[in-house]
């Protein structure tokens, strides 16, 4: 389960981590009356759960509450990477003097959390941790012992922090071990964690639980935006995303994508009577990945129709963002009817799954 960024915010106020003022908005008089009450220049944040809406636009700054209301208006009628933006976290601008980086997530080859770290934080932590991965403070947690104060101090020296902000820094990263623990989260982040006017401040907030624990925090359950998980998905290494209604399904998809040579990107599994929404979402959701080259959707209808995957595909390439090729297999229930829906879009599909990956396969080596 992935938070929005204003309720992980909601949760990292209450362990202590402050966060900058302001409130949600669904209207753009909302939004000017939120930016009339703080009374200075506001930053207005898209509220969607896909990464990379910095570089899409969707966080823009506003000076006074008439061009808040201008930019709020502008960002609720506008969608990023097929994702339609229905509300916006509209806070303070904070003047940042320094940006650092405080990550946690669960290692599963080590079994244990790790805690990441860097004195250089902002929205080029990806390419830091990839060209300089030694500026990238790594810490493995005993997770069935105490992580105490004096370690996450310990981190911060690691980080070349120096005099009184080695305790700042490292209290935050204790508070934010602690929220990890406490909400059975798969990832906690903070980036950037600003130095602003002496205090530190988590501008940004990442937040994702384990689904398996959802029943452990019902204040997470009654959330207004909680939904069970749609789908299962998983990020691999390759290049061409695999979609199938049915982990076997989409398993034996992957299997002949490497017996063809390719390697999958995704494992996506759309589940038993799919609707044209899920698959709708499933294709964009997989498309906003930037290793993705191309898209394999293997259906064999049962409880799935074909005909509702025919029409999540349309109106997933009306929305979206990327031109990404997209290999079909599509048989079963009503599948005279999907295929031509299909037919009439003029989007290509095949009946056999060997085909269908062979043909994949072949696409993504020509790119």
């Amino acid at each position: 389960m992935k938070l929005y960024e204003y309720n992980a915010k909601e949760l990292f106020r209450k362990e202590g981590i402050p966060t900058p003022d302001g409130g949600v908005a669904k209207t753009p008089e909302d939004v000017e009356k939120i930016a009339r009450r703080l009374g200075k220049s506001v930053a207005i944040k898209s509220q969607i759960l896909i990464g990379g809406r910095g570089k899409a636009g969707g966080i823009r700054f506003a000076e006074n509450p008439e061009s808040a209301y201008k930019v709020g208006e502008e960002l609720l009628s506008s969608s990023i990477k097929g994702e339609r933006i229905d509300k916006v976290l509209v806070e303070e601008k904070i003047p940042i003097e320094r940006e650092f980086y405080v990550g946690i997530i669960v290692d599963r080859a080590m079994k244990k959390p790790l805690i990441m770290a860097s004195s250089e934080g902002g929205v080029e932590i990806e390419e830091l941790a990839s060209e300089h991965p030694e500026k990238i403070i790594k810490y493995y947690v005993d997770p069935l012992g105490e992580f105490l104060p004096y370690e996450a101090r310990e981190i911060a020296r690691k980080m070349g922090i120096e005099g009184k902000l080695i305790s700042q820094v490292g209290g935050i990263i204790w508070r934010l071990y602690n929220l990890f623990r406490k909400y059975d989260a798969l990832l906690a982040e903070i980036n950037p964690l600003a130095l602003s006017e002496g205090n530190l401040i988590a501008v940004d907030a990442k937040l994702e639980i384990d689904d398996d624990s959802i029943f452990r925090h019902p204040e997470l359950r009654e959330q207004e935006e909680y939904e069970a998980s749609e789908f299962a998905f998983v990020k691999l290494d390759g290049n061409i995303a695999v979609i199938g209604n049915g982990a076997g399904l989409t398993l034996t998809a992957m299997d002949l994508i490497k017996l063809q040579g390719g390697e999958p990107a995704t494992f996506l599994d759309i589940g038993g009577g799919a609707s044209p929404e899920i698959i709708r979402k499933a294709i964009n959701h997989v498309i906003s990945y930037p290793k993705v080259d191309v898209v394999f959707l293997n259906v064999l209808g049962g409880i799935t129709r074909a005909d509702d995957v025919a029409k999540g595909v349309v109106e997933a390439l009306k929305d979206a963002e990327r031109d990404i090729p997209l290999v079909i297999r599509l048989t079963g229930t009503n599948e005279e009817e999907g295929q031509r829906i299909l037919k009439e879009a003029g989007i290509p599909f095949e009946t056999s799954l060997e085909k269908a990956a062979a043909k994949a396969v072949e696409i993504a080596r020509k790119l």
